[in-house]
C-alpha cells in the first residue's frame, strides 16, 4: 500500500492507494485530514496516523512506500522523521530532482509548491490538457497546464477563510460569520453582507479568472477544482468540468509510479 500525505499550511491530507492501482485507480481507498501544527514532533504525528490507519482498517506493516509534498518546510523534517521511526520507510519527497512527467515553465521552478505541481501531473493525467486548475486552500491558487503537457504557470489569491479573518482580526465592528451561501448578493445585515462579499464575491473572482487563463490558454481549457471550499463555490461559477477532492494525492500517486 501507499501513502500519501499533502502538507498544506492549514490542513494535511492523507490517503491511501493500492500501489498497483488496484480497484480504486486513482481514488484513495482511505482518506483522511488532520490539522497542520508545526510544533507537533514526530512521535504525535506517527501516533496519529497508525490509529487513522488502524481505524481504517490498515496496518502499518502494509505499507510498502511513502509519497509526500510540503509547503511547511519544518514538517517536512517531521514526517520523513516519522516515516522512517514508525514505518520504517524513506518517503518520496516531491521535489527538485523528481521525476513529475511534467516541464515546469515557471521563470524560476523551484518556487512552484510542490502541491501545485501534484495537481498539475494528476490533472494532466486524468482530464488532459490545456486545463486550469483551482485549488481552494489557505490561498486560492490558479494553475494553468498547456495543451502540450507543459506547467505554464498561476496565480495566488488569499483564500476566503483568510479573508475572512482578516476582516475579523482589522475591523472592530465586524464579527466572524459562516462561509454559507447568503439570501441575495444585497445583504440586509451585517452577516449576510460578509457572506456576499466572501461568498459570492470570491465566485465572481474565480470566474473571471478562470475566463482569463482560458483564453490565455487559446480556449476550450477544462477546469479542475480541488480544495476543502470548492464544493462551496461550485454551485456559483458553474465553471468547473469536475471537482476532484483527491486531485493532489492523486498526483502523488501518479509521481510516486514514475520514480519506483
Amino acid at each position: 500500500m501507499l501513502l500519501t500525505i499533502d502538507i498544506g499550511n492549514t490542513n494535511i491530507t492523507c490517503g491511501v492507494f493500492e500501489v498497483d492501482g488496484g480497484t480504486c485507480g486513482y481514488v484513495p481507498a482511505a482518506r483522511w485530514r488532520i490539522a497542520t501544527e508545526p510544533s507537533r514532533q514526530p512521535d504525535e504525528y506517527g501516533l496519529i496516523l497508525t490509529e487513522l490507519l488502524a481505524r481504517g482498517g490498515f496496518g502499518s506493516n502494509e505499507l510498502t512506500a511513502v509519497a509526500l509534498c510540503s509547503v511547511v518546510p519544518p514538517l517536512t523534517v517531521t514526517f520523513i522523521e516519522l516515516c522512517a521511526s514508525y514505518f520504517s520507510l524513506d518517503p518520496l519527497v516531491v521535489g527538485a530532482g523528481v521525476k513529475t512527467g511534467i516541464r515546469v515553465l515557471y521563470d524560476t521552478p523551484r518556487d512552484v509548491g510542490a502541491d501545485r505541481i501534484a495537481d498539475a501531473v494528476a490533472a494532466l493525467k486524468l482530464y488532459g490538457g490545456p486545463v486550469v486548475i483551482v485549488d481552494f486552500g489557505t490561498a486560492t491558487v490558479f494553475d494553468a497546464i498547456s495543451g502540450s503537457g507543459e506547467y505554464i504557470g498561476g496565480a495566488i489569491a488569499p483564500g476566503m477563510t483568510v479573508a475572512a479573518d482578516a476582516l475579523f482580526h482589522r475591523s472592530s465592528m465586524l464579527r466572524r460569520v459562516e462561509l454559507e451561501r447568503p439570501t441575495s448578493a444585497i445583504g440586509k445585515n451585517t452577516v449576510h453582507a460578509l457572506q456576499s462579499g466572501l461568498i459570492l464575491g470570491y465566485a465572481d473572482l474565480v470566474k473571471g479568472m478562470v475566463a482569463r487563463f482560458d483564453r490565455e490558454l487559446g480556449g476550450g481549457a477544462k477546469v479542475v477544482a480541488t480544495g476543502g471550499l470548492a464544493d462551496l463555490i461550485e454551485p456559483e461559477t458553474k465553471c468547473f468540468d469536475v471537482v476532484n477532492q483527491n486531485l493532489t494525492l492523486a498526483g502523488l500517486k501518479i509521481i510516486h509510479h514514475l520514480n519506483v
